[in-house]
């Protein structure tokens, strides 16, 4: 006779409907003929391959990570859609992610002369982007620089002659939660002038992107050929204030450990920076920053248990936080830490709020001890 699974302590549900159904959402609003998924920093902290497959199954044409290994781990998933990796080094073994069919950014003229050598070892033809540096200052060929001119002549020449296929040229947008901001508009500008470049020395580039998540929702003009959307594709929006139908693909829990009474006058946890005005009721919670709850949130968020809210007091912890409670919670409750913010619960645009960040941020840190589980699986 087996034994019964013992519950998680600590676990993110991820739903991959949700995923699938905010894919659709976004190819809707933007109105692009293509659209890229980006699945880059293991599916933005919801499973790389999960939130591949089900970003798929909602309408993607192709998918975008950052890593030759994250492409990789793609790749050895089963997953043979079309994927563009655009963070790697020319030292890396780039033959390798040819011959696996990864496409590949290509920012300098080195990573022009490694992706076409890569193809040469792997007896295949690589598939690049020409990537375009038009106002981040960050990675690709500047057009205000110079780097584009100097470089079209190579880029140009790979192409005619088959050592590499160049399918089309991506940018990205500094300000694209801000829809007005004008360097929205000359960004794009500057873009479509590298892309009259390239293709005034004979190279297409059919399929050229810059639109990330805000971009998609929010500037829909600007989608080019093929939308990029990232945080959107997991249910978060882009810019505060907006709303755009999606739903939040992950929820964070933890089971509570223990209950206990601190009498009037007792403070809680590292420097005692809580201390109980009368009687009170705590909960243990066994998530602390060691599983990337930060520190810095210490006093400024709550958890719900039941349908109602509990605050979190004193300081955190490395493996665990505190909370104060009320005699409807028991050992073994599920507090909710993050998640679709149903019947009330709190929400990573709530904890990003109170951290001064972004719900990118919040998402991509639950890591060590936290179990990831499928809904349905």
């Amino acid at each position: 006779m087996s034994a019964m699974p013992t519950p998680d302590l600590l676990t993110a549900v991820i739903d991959p409907a949700a995923i699938t159904a905010n894919v659709t959402r976004i190819r809707e609003i933007s109105g692009a003929p293509r659209l890229m998924a980006v699945v880059k920093a293991d599916g933005y902290g919801h499973g790389a391959v999960t939130a591949a497959r089900a970003a798929l199954a909602g309408g993607a044409d192709q998918l975008g990570v950052a890593t030759l290994a994250e492409a990789r781990a793609l790749r050895a998933a089963g997953i043979d859609a079309p994927l563009l990796a655009w963070i790697w080094s020319p030292d890396q073994d780039v033959a390798a992610a040819v011959a696996a069919g990864v496409q590949l950014a290509v920012p300098t003229t080195e990573h022009l002369a490694a992706a076409a050598a890569a193809g040469r070892a792997a007896g295949a033809t690589p598939e690049v982007t020409v990537k375009v540096d038009t106002g981040m200052n960050r990675s690709g060929f500047s057009v205000v620089a110079g780097d584009l001119d100097a470089a079209v002549p190579a880029l140009a020449e790979a192409h005619r002659t088959g050592a590499v296929a160049i399918t089309g040229a991506m940018t990205h947008f500094a300000c694209a939660d801000e829809p007005e901001h004008p360097s929205l508009d000359l960004q794009a500008d500057r873009f479509r002038e590298a892309i009259g470049r390239l293709r005034g020395q004979g190279v297409a580039c059919p399929v050229n992107h810059a639109a990330n998540s805000a971009a998609a929702l929010l500037r829909p003009d600007l989608a080019f050929d093929m939308v990029r959307p990232g945080i959107a594709c997991y249910g978060l929006e882009p810019a505060p204030g907006r709303e755009h139908g999606l739903t939040p693909a992950m929820t964070l829990s933890a089971r509570v450990l223990l209950v206990k009474d601190v009498p009037a006058g007792e403070a809680v946890s590292y420097g005692r920076t809580w201390t109980a005005e009368s009687d009170t009721r705590v909960a243990v919670v066994p998530y602390g920053y060691a599983d990337g709850l930060p520190r810095a949130l210490a006093g400024r968020f709550s958890v719900a248990i039941g349908g109602r809210r509990y605050r979190q007091v004193g300081r955190v912890c490395m493996d665990q936080f505190i909370i104060e409670v009320d005699e409807a919670v028991r050992p073994g409750d599920t507090a909710v830490i993050f998640g679709d913010g149903a019947a009330g619960g709190p929400t990573a645009d709530e904890l990003a709020a109170a951290l001064g960040t972004i719900n990118y941020e919040i998402v991509t840190m639950p890591h060590g001890r936290v179990t990831r589980r499928v809904a349905g699986e």
